[in-house]
């Protein structure tokens, strides 16, 4: 009886780093992605990234840039409910105050990760 046919029938045992690594490799992840308006300065989203993300003013300045010149920006990247959350957030954060015309928060929306079209 060679080696193969021993272990032929066995399953492997995984280890509980393995077994974590195999679970997170599975949950689907959502992106968070901020909406352009024109009703909110890049100030605003400077300030409403670092407050509800803890983002450094640097990257904050970079999404604000990139939501103005595409239109959207993926602020995060999480399992569903913390998407959810970070999406509720966004749009609790309220509105401008540097802008009179600014009536609420900004839009954000939660879309699969691997969904290319959308994110």
């Amino acid at each position: 009886m060679s080696s193969s046919d021993i272990t032929a029938g066995l399953t492997p045992v995984l280890t509980p780093a393995e077994k974590r690594l195999t679970f997170e490799e599975h949950v689907p992840l959502f992106h968070v992605v901020l909406l352009d308006d024109d009703e909110h300065t890049y100030d605003y989203v400077i300030e409403m990234l670092g407050k509800l993300f803890l983002m450094p003013k640097d990257i904050a300045f970079h999404h604000a840039v990139e939501v103005d010149n595409t239109g959207r920006t993926i602020v995060i990247t999480c399992e569903r409910p913390q998407a959810e959350f970070a999406r509720d957030q966004i749009h609790a954060y309220g509105a401008d105050p540097r802008m009179p015309q600014s009536k609420g928060s900004m839009t954000a929306v939660i879309v699969p990760s691997n969904d290319v079209i959308t994110a």
